[in-house]
Order: C-alpha cells, then structure tokens, then sequence
C-alpha cells in the first residue's frame, strides 16, 4: 500500500500539478510568478546561504539527471572502483554544502523580523522539504555506500518505467525506508513546486531573457 502511494500515486499526481497549476498560475497571475528579491531587506546571509545551496545541490541534480538520461554511459563511467569512489566523494561534500546553505536561508527568515513579514507558509514548507531531502541524500550517501551505482539499476528504471505510464515498482520496492522518504519527498517537491515562489524555474530561459537574475554579492561594511 505504501509502495504503491508513493511510487505510483505520488510522481503522476505531482506530474498533473505541474502540468496544470503552472501555465494556469502563469496565466491568471503573471505578477505572482517571479520569486520576490529579498536581497534588499538582507543580504549577508543570503550570500552565504545562497551560494553554497546552488553550488550544491546544482551538480548533484545534473548527475541525477544525466544518470537517468544515460544510464549505460553512466554504468561504464563508474565501472572503475576509484572513479566510483570519487564519484561519491565529491557528491556527499556537494550534499553537506547544500545542506549548510539551506540551513543559513532557513535561520535567516526565522532570525529576521522583516523577513518573516515576507515569508508565506509555502515558502517554510519548500524550505524543510529542500532541507529533508537533502539530509536523507546525505545519510543515503554516507550510510548506504556506493548509491550512483544502485540508483542506475534501481531507480532510473523505475523512472523510465514511470515515463512510460507503465509503472514497476518493484525495482524500488524493498529498498529502506530512508530511501522511500528520500523519493517521497523529491516528488512532493516537484508537486508544491508551482504553488511556491520557486515556480519561476519552470519558466527559468524566458525570465533570464526579460529580466537578468541579480547577483549576490558580499561587501565588507
């Protein structure tokens, strides 16, 4: 039962939301589409929160994604032990520096008046889905080694089957718990995703085209 909730119910109702709430948010409201800059209203810890959480979470997002592109380039790529290590070394470092940002944007809000008056009830709840899922991919990194191997033969066919709308789960469905909350939670991000400020990623080459992203720079004082 639980299998099937979060591997069958979960990705296609997260796929209908994103599908059907964010060209309708788009077009009933294009004012609540961007992300509102907070960067005016405090800036230091927004530096240091922002970065390490793009520079982050940015590789290991493109690795997920190649690695179910391209499984068997993947699969030849990591065939060497040392280059596996590697592989996973360098990815749980990028896990422990996004956590780290997330948990300064976090304090941020909550240690600023001005912030708070700012911050809607979406935005704290994408904020612990981000910090829980990136907390689970660090335990799963550092608990159950050697995971870029078995996410190839494990969960890239079952997305693939996913994609299909031919579902079979189960090629996931007697891995641990924490990976079942780990992809739990990876799908109810996609869902929240265009109820929340963050919904302009969807949208991400057009705004870059129309309005250049500020850059985030520290200054001494």
């Amino acid at each position: 039962m639980l299998n099937s909730f979060i591997f069958i119910a979960l990705p296609y109702a997260a796929l209908a939301l994103v599908l059907l709430v964010t060209p309708y948010r788009f077009l009933s409201n294009r004012l609540t589409w961007s992300a509102y800059s907070t960067q005016f209203l405090e800036r230091n810890i927004l530096y240091w929160g922002i970065n390490p959480w793009h520079y982050g979470i940015l590789p290991i997002l493109l690795a997920h994604v190649v690695g179910f592109a391209f499984p068997g380039v993947f699969k030849r790529f990591l065939g060497n032990p040392q280059t596996l290590l590697g592989v996973e070394s360098v990815l749980l470092g990028l896990g422990i520096f996004a956590v780290l940002g997330v948990l300064l944007l976090l304090l941020r809000r909550v240690n600023s008046g001005m912030l708070k008056r700012v911050t809607f009830s979406s935005d704290w709840f994408i904020l612990y889905l981000l910090l829980f899922q990136a907390g689970t991919g660090i335990y799963i990194g550092y608990f159950m080694r050697w995971g870029s191997q078995w996410y190839l033969h494990t969960a890239v066919p079952y997305l693939w089957s996913i994609m299909a709308f031919q579902p079979q789960i189960e090629y996931v469905a007697d891995l641990p718990l924490v990976f079942k909350l780990h992809a739990a939670c990876a799908f109810l991000i996609v869902a929240v995703l265009p109820f929340t400020k963050l919904v302009h990623m969807l949208y991400l080459p057009v705004d870059f085209l129309k309005d250049p992203p500020l850059l985030y720079r520290w200054r001494s004082k």
